[in-house]
């Protein structure tokens, strides 16, 4: 298709993959803040343009009705879904994604161990890798995506689990470090480490509960960054090798993060059964949940000097976002102050609670994390609490017994007046009951988040 000589191809290859790296980085690094969020996912949109319209001018490459194709199909579909999915959907449309990324890797590694081509030790070893972990990302973010799409509504667990993963895992090693070694030439062994692949990464996200899902997508998105890594070495592409390095290295930290919000080991979030009981913990819980009226709860606000608002995951579920920022709206046209609380667990990936607000038009200035607000509630009249739950349970200072005790939380609780938003009395997504519910100075406000909201705008717009 092109006639430029095999030399200068090389240095246009090479030099396009370093300009769409330099993209990524920029927009990695642009998408750390929400005020230039945007820009960087168009930066790395243009990146990934780049590398992939160099590669149709790699020597000896004839797949181009078949690439195109493929282009045409994976473009058409992403841009229908992507313009499709409701923002509560966003969590599992990642999961997607990113098993996508892995399974993509898993299948360069299977076309080179199953090509015949011969390459060195350390290449079949950097396939045989990437495909173990790009298989255990493909298969665990499907499950990802069932659980966080309501398709798998329990943990799948069972005495001797994790003997059963180990076995897996040291048989895929078994069958990996015979593909390595050369001790068989048939697709039969490649085929079984495959398989043996792809069960892990079932068999180790199907006992994680809901509420960790935020840390295993994000361990999942490091361990595709890394396969696309391995899987860059082996066909010699350093785009693919920046490109996985740095979401590796991303994934990596984000997994770090959210893991330390959690005050759990990653080890703790894999093998322990977090949420599979009916926990309150050694505490008794004193007292019982007291109901308010929207009128009630809008004469509180109406009159408060500041309010903070701490969204969770059933504002997503009930989309209140909008209603949210036109509440805000009225508070703030009665000089009242108002700031949100976002805790860097709160809803089912890392940064949900910020996409939503972003997308109400919530300013970025009212927008504070754990570290910055909490001092703050002490001064708060109102604490605003809709569809938060484990983010704002005292029990995790409170309760040795609790399993969330010593993860960092928003002090809603030392706020003079707590309204909570919430569907009924349910203990929320992990099952924990939520002693902030019982204090004396918190009054339940029931109904959907949406409706509840627009109770409340109402209410306040009539003093």
């Amino acid at each position: 298709m092109f006639s430029w000589s095999p030399e200068l191809a090389d240095k246009l290859i090479q030099a396009s993959y370093f300009l769409a790296a330099v993209l990524f980085i920029i927009g990695l690094k642009q998408m750390s803040s929400p005020v230039t969020a945007r820009r960087g996912i168009v930066w790395a949109g243009i990146g990934m343009l780049v590398a992939t319209l160099i590669t149709f001018t790699w020597p000896d490459m004839h797949n181009y009705p078949l690439m195109l194709a493929a282009i045409g199909v994976g473009g058409v579909a992403a841009w229908i879904s992507g313009k499709k999915v409701a923002m509560t959907n966003m969590p599992q449309m990642i999961a997607l994604y990113n098993g996508m990324g892995g399974g993509a890797a898993a299948a360069i590694a299977a076309v080179e161990l199953l090509g015949g081509r011969e390459h060195e030790v350390s290449i079949i070893t950097l396939a045989v890798l990437g495909a173990l972990i790009g298989s255990v990302s493909f298969s665990g973010s499907l499950i990802a995506f069932g659980k966080l799409q309501g398709l798998i509504r329990k943990p799948l667990r069972f005495k001797g689990q994790q003997i059963v993963n180990l076995l897996i895992l040291l048989s895929a090693a078994v069958a990996g470090g015979m593909i390595v070694t050369g001790h068989t030439d048939g697709i039969e062994i490649v085929v079984v480490f495959f398989g043996l692949a792809l069960l892990l990464g079932l068999t180790m996200t199907l006992p994680i509960g809901g509420a960790d899902m935020p840390v295993v997508i994000s361990l999942y998105n490091a361990l595709t960054g890394l396969a696309v890594a391995f899987e860059g070495f082996v066909l010699q592409n350093a785009a693919m090798i920046i490109a996985g390095t740095v979401v590796g290295s991303a994934g990596t930290l984000l997994t770090q993060l959210m893991a330390k919000a959690m005050n759990r080991s990653l080890a703790n979030v894999l093998f322990s059964g977090f949420g599979e009981a009916d926990i309150s913990g050694g505490v008794d819980i004193q007292g019982s949940m007291k109901p308010i009226e929207a009128t009630d709860a809008g004469v509180m606000m109406a009159f408060a000097d500041k309010v903070i608002i701490v969204p969770g995951y059933g504002m997503a579920v009930a989309q209140a976002q909008h209603k949210v920022w036109e509440l805000t709206q009225v508070l703030l046209a009665r000089d009242v102050q108002v700031k949100f609380a976002i805790h860097p667990v709160a809803g089912r990936m890392p940064g949900h609670m910020n996409v939503l607000l972003a997308e109400a038009g919530v300013p970025y200035d009212l927008i504070f994390d754990l570290d910055e607000i909490n001092a703050e509630f002490e001064t708060a009249d109102v604490a605003l609490v809709i569809g938060a739950n484990d983010v704002v349970n005292p029990a995790a200072h409170s309760d040795p017994a609790s399993p969330i005790y010593g993860m960092p939380i928003l002090k809603a609780e030392k706020a003079k007046n707590i309204i909570v938003i919430k569907r009924g009395q349910g203990k929320g997504f992990s099952g924990i009951e939520n002693l902030l519910f019982f204090l004396d100075q918190t009054r339940m406000l029931y109904g959907d988040g949406q409706e509840a909201t627009a109770e409340l705008i109402q209410a306040v717009k009539t003093f």
